[in-house]
């Protein structure tokens, strides 16, 4: 039985873009003009001057024995993709008019330490009762020794040799959580200041009525003891004092991790779980001491109605943040019309330790202008008619560190010597400023694209260090390649990454019935050492893959030299 990790949306009529959550203090927001067209380094305009969120508490969930495992259960059905952010074009408006032309890439600089191959289809398929699902929704983090790896719908945990030390296990067991229960798009990380690890993930209920955001937290360096869970509830169909809106119960999409010394960070996509309604991005900072201390109820705060560039934002990227930054950051893509843009969002949060406190931080945010991006479409992949879907153009992942703030976004490229559009990387080095608590604008340090002429390199991943220099995972596909794993350095003061380099290549194309792919790579720091862990979907060789052949994606884990 294939199962897809929620099912991908077309055109979607908006229920109120100017629509007030009755538990948000939102401030009004000033229409931006569009994107001139040239990338510039400077503000285009700051919108709202401050907006609060609402305090509220996170419950801890009593940890209960796992039910045995039955080879009769059946597991729920739904799709476990990511949901496409609703645009005013519908998806087939797919690129800007004009292709956006990439520049030649350097030659290609192997930085490679170690590699394994990580968790499978084959172990989610053993950890589920023989159900399979796509895609794969790469969490990865590392810390203390050792490698967590959790996927749709497994886990497992590695030593940083790449030796497996615990499972594949249901990655519902991570959250505490029943193994028939819908989960979907996990993400971690280990922080080292408190030598605590983190996850979340989004859980919707066997009745498909209440969703909410699984938080689970181990405040010791060893992931493979005991674990805590707090739950954040979704659902917003009016229960317990929740807003009441039309279309719910809600659940939150894809919930992005960030954290800094204060706070962790975790952001949404508000969906309605059965009809079509969209309510825009969610923000929730959660009190780090909070969940380290395994308090009855952790608090956190909740921003909503949140808007960008005169429209309703998708959720931002937080920062995986390194150090201790004046602010926590975030990054938006803009294009509302799935037409391209040329503009990007930077968000920041001040007065952090308020949370803790059960009071609000601050939010404030400016709107810059960027290097363009636009929707691509689907990649060819060798020996398959079928393509792998790209996704859309959204900000896949958020650092800071050194001062300034990275991301990236796949985008339809035209790469150097290419008669074609391609899917490939834009990405941005961001330095935001602050004017007492509110962000006065940021400036654009780096920019760039990465692509390759007759490649398709989808869902990338940058982790930077202080330094300037980063590493960037991706999936790398094209007619003439089965979808292989892939990376690319930039050296601080480089102008752009080199050529991507091949770590492990693909086995085959990817199983002709399958549709989606990503939805996610992933890059964390080392904390040992000047070098960068990525992770990414391939398809793997055959023992990785189902037993049944219904679905054959796997992962790569790798360790790459940044300085």
């Amino acid at each position: 039985m294939k199962q897809h990790r929620i099912r991908r949306l077309g055109l979607v009529t908006l229920t109120g873009a100017g629509l007030v959550v009755a538990s948000i203090v939102p401030a009004g927001a000033t229409t931006l003009a569009p994107g001139s067209g040239a990338a510039a380094s400077s503000s285009v305009a700051s919108e709202s001057s401050t907006q609060t969120g609402q305090p509220a508490l996170a419950t801890r969930m009593p940890r209960v024995a796992a039910a045995a495992a039955s080879s009769a259960a059946v597991v729920t059905t739904r799709d476990r993709g990511a949901r496409r952010l609703p645009v005013a074009g519908g998806q087939a408006a797919r690129a800007l008019a004009g292709a956006i032309a990439a520049p030649a890439l350097s030659a290609a600089t192997s930085a490679l330490i170690k590699t394994f191959n990580g968790t499978s289809s084959k172990d989610s398929q053993f950890s589920n009762y023989n159900a399979t699902f796509e895609p794969p929704d790469q969490g990865l983090c590392v810390g203390a020794g050792y490698v967590l790896e959790p996927v749709n719908s497994a886990y497992r945990i590695y030593k940083t040799d790449g030796q497996s030390v615990r499972g594949p296990f249901n990655v519902n067991d991570l959250f505490n959580e029943g193994g028939k229960e819908f989960t979907s798009d996990p993400r971690c990380w280990y922080d080292p200041t408190t030598h605590s690890w983190f996850a979340v993930i989004l859980f919707l209920n066997d009745t498909f009525t209440e969703g909410r955001i699984d938080i689970a937290v181990n405040p010791t360096s060893d992931p493979t003891g005991q674990w805590t869970e707090y739950q954040i509830d979704t659902t917003f169909d009016g229960r317990d004092g929740e807003p009441n809106l039309a279309g719910c119960p809600c659940f939150g999409d894809q919930p992005r991790i960030g954290i800094d010394q204060t706070n962790l960070y975790v952001t949404t996509d508000e969906f309605s779980i059965n009809g079509p309604q969209y309510y825009g991005g969610e923000i929730y900072a959660i009190s780090k001491a909070d969940l380290v201390g395994g308090v009855t109820s952790a608090h956190f705060v909740r921003f909503g109605n949140l808007h960008l560039g005169g429209a309703l934002a998708g959720a931002p990227q937080p920062a995986l943040s390194i150090g201790t930054p004046d602010a926590e950051f975030f990054l938006s893509q803009l294009d509302p019309n799935g037409t391209g843009d040329n503009r990007i969002g930077v968000w920041a949060m001040t007065n952090r330790n308020k949370v803790s406190t059960g009071g609000s931080p601050t939010l404030s945010k400016v709107v810059i202008a960027s290097e363009p991006y636009s929707l691509a479409a689907p990649a060819p992949q060798r020996g398959s008619a079928s393509v792998i879907d790209p996704g859309d153009d959204r900000m896949q992942q958020a650092s800071f560190v050194g001062g300034t703030l990275w991301g990236e976004l796949g985008t339809a490229l035209r790469p150097a010597g290419d008669s074609s559009d391609r899917v490939g990387i834009a990405w941005f080095q961001v330095r935001p400023r602050l004017t007492g608590a509110v962000m006065s604008g940021a400036s654009i340090v780096r920019q760039g694209y990465l692509a390759a002429q007759g490649e398709s390199l989808l869902y990338p991943a940058i982790q930077p260090d202080a330094a300037g220099n980063a590493a960037v995972v991706f999936t790398d596909t094209s007619k003439n390649r089965y979808p292989s794993a892939a990376y690319s350095v930039l050296k601080a003061g480089a102008a752009n990454f080199g050529s991507p380099v091949i770590v492990a290549a693909g086995s085959g194309p990817y199983a002709a019935a399958s549709t989606r792919w990503g939805d996610y790579s992933f890059a964390v720091p080392d904390w040992t050492s000047d070098s960068a862990w990525l992770a990414t979907e391939y398809i793997p060789p055959k023992s990785s893959q189902t037993t049944t052949g219904a679905s054959n994606w796997g992962t790569q884990v790798l360790e790459v030299r940044l300085g």
